[in-house]
């Protein structure tokens, strides 16, 4: 048995349970991972909400889809991948089918990547999620240059963060959106080439300025809602607004004829349009195995909770006082 944390209704964090389950055998294509460290995402927050962009299909349900640990078990078909291997678990299957919250868990063999030796599993867990939504927008769909100038709200989350990382990498300059002066210096020391304190500026304004008139070669928007109209004008001539997450939780308009029909392209993006394609994902485990042993990417992580404070750690998580990831252990 292994303790594995359930839902058995839509709601808040009080809604998870820790429960003793068995994890089972591994079927064609399956590993089982004596897990060691989780990441806790807002996607697992919005689905045992019932706001993910996935629907719940039963319950009780599972949760989780990023992880660091061990492969215990594998089952028939699986080649590269062996017991005793160190390994990190991607976010590329759907949570009703798996679930990493837990002990020990069955998941695909398309969703693990080695682990290194000097990566420890807390690092792990915290690193793939973050790298891949910023790679993925950055590299493989924006291809943005060196010299781009790309804007990045809720900055200090552990996306935002990878962001501004993986913009520095590329040559561009990132410019990080906060709401509070009190998280302005970290993002600076995080490699922001500025920091724009929304509760104080105008981020348009201040966007427009810096950039002589011109705006942003890239907007990528983790909040939507009624915002994404003055975000808009904030984009160059021809860039693009990339609507990557909905934090807000509100409606979000189509900007482009409120403003007069500008140059603007707008686009929706998640993670998975990488995750679950394996060409993407090689040319993404390179470009960002390769930013960590350089020291240009590092997971920044917030706090650590043990497993049986599930429920404290997607309540901080939901507070949005944190910098950078979250990560429960289960040892």
């Amino acid at each position: 048995m292994a303790r594995t944390v359930r839902f058995h209704e839509l709601g808040g964090p009080e809604v998870m349970r820790l429960e003793d389950e068995e994890p089972g055998e591994p079927g064609v294509g399956e590993v089982r991972v004596r897990v060691e460290a989780i990441g806790v995402n807002r996607a697992e927050a919005l689905f045992r909400s019932g706001q993910y962009i996935e629907p719940v299909k039963r319950l009780p349900g599972r949760l989780g889809n990023e992880a660091a640990g061990v492969i215990e078990a594998v089952g028939p078909g699986v080649a590269g991948f062996a017991p005793g291997e160190r390994v990190s678990v991607i976010p590329n299957f759907s949570q009703n089918d798996y679930g990493v919250y837990a002990e020990r868990a069955v998941v695909p063999v398309t969703s693990l990547v080695p682990r290194p030796e000097q990566v420890d599993a807390v690092s792990g867990a915290a690193v793939w999620m973050p790298y891949l939504t910023a790679y993925g927008a950055m590299a493989e769909v924006a291809r943005m240059r060196a010299g781009d100038v790309a804007v990045i709200n809720a900055a200090s989350s552990s996306v935002g963060l990878a962001a501004i990382h993986t913009a520095d990498r590329l040559g561009a300059r990132p410019f990080a959106v906060t709401r509070t002066r009190a998280k302005a210096r970290q993002l600076a020391e995080e490699g922001a080439a500025e920091v724009i304190v929304s509760d104080e500026e105008d981020v348009t304004a201040r966007v427009l300025e810096l950039t002589g008139g011109k705006g942003a070669e890239y907007v990528f928007d983790a909040v939507a809602g009624p915002g994404v109209v003055d975000l808009a004008r904030a984009v160059a001539a021809d860039g693009t607004l990339f609507l990557w997450g909905a934090l807000s939780g509100q409606p979000t308009p189509y900007p482009g004829f409120e403003l007069g029909m500008p140059a603007l392209n707008l686009r929706t993006y998640t993670m998975l349009e990488v995750a679950k394609d394996q060409e993407r994902l090689r040319r993404a485990a390179a470009f960002i195995t390769s930013g960590l042993r350089a020291g240009a990417f590092r997971p920044v992580v917030d706090r650590v909770f043990p497993l049986e404070q599930i429920v404290q750690a997607h309540q901080h998580m939901e507070s949005n006082t944190q910098f950078g990831k979250i990560v429960v252990t289960t040892a």
